[in-house]
């Protein structure tokens, strides 16, 4: 499951269906709980729009922000069906997350090693996504989302990820020619054929460990 990924910088929004930038602050990296820019349809506009979400689904009956932190990735699997994500599923909230690359753990050296997946050319993409809304307590409305992922056990290179006993799951990377189909997807079975494998021959991976801490003055 992708608990974090990095964000690409606001120059290179229009990379994307030509969308308008972001005119907020984010993170170069989203953890869950991070506030982070997706992009989503608006009924005036042609081009997707960029939102200010944070990463990890709040369904309106979550009580505590913190329910997130279960709520970052949606099994495609059960995506219709769970109280979490049936509600932004059936609605069609469906968003595109920008991203130059996400990171997974990769076992094969014996223990859990942050690796990065990124495009080949190094040029940012698009992962599928769904999103929510809900009023905080001062009555602002609060977006948040959750990235979709798909089984890859047999993916060539995203069944490398994850513990030898687990499944093996993956983002959904969307194409540029089918951001608009994604973003107006308006039933099940046409969202449903846009979550497919994404080619492993223009992706590759590497170690990125996590800089150390810096400590405390």
């Amino acid at each position: 499951m992708c608990t974090n990924y990095r964000i690409p910088p606001a120059s290179s929004f229009p990379v994307f269906y030509d969308s308008f930038a972001p005119t907020f602050d984010y993170p170069d990296e989203a953890w869950p709980l991070y506030a982070a820019p997706i992009l989503v349809r608006e009924a005036d506009e042609i081009r997707p729009v960029p939102r200010r979400a944070g990463f990890g689904l709040l369904p309106p009956w979550a009580k505590d922000p913190k329910f997130a932190r279960k709520t970052y990735n949606a099994r495609t699997e059960t995506v219709a069906t769970l109280p979490s994500y049936r509600r932004p599923w059936r609605l069609r909230q469906f968003c595109l997350v920008p991203t130059l690359g996400f990171y997974e753990p990769n076992y094969e050296s014996g223990k859990a090693e942050r690796w990065l997946i990124r495009r080949v050319d190094d040029t940012p993409f698009a992962l599928a996504g769904i999103w929510e809304a809900r009023r905080d307590e001062s009555g602002l409305v609060q977006h948040s989302f959750s990235m979709l992922t798909i089984n890859a056990d047999t993916h060539p290179l995203m069944r490398r990820f994850h513990g030898p006993e687990d499944e093996k799951r993956s983002v959904v990377v969307v194409p540029p020619d089918d951001y608009t189909a994604w973003l107006h997807a308006a039933a099940e079975e046409d969202a449903r054929a846009l979550l497919r494998p994404f080619p492993a021959a223009d992706f590759t991976a590497e170690p990125a460990p996590r800089p150390p801490r810096k400590a405390r003055a």
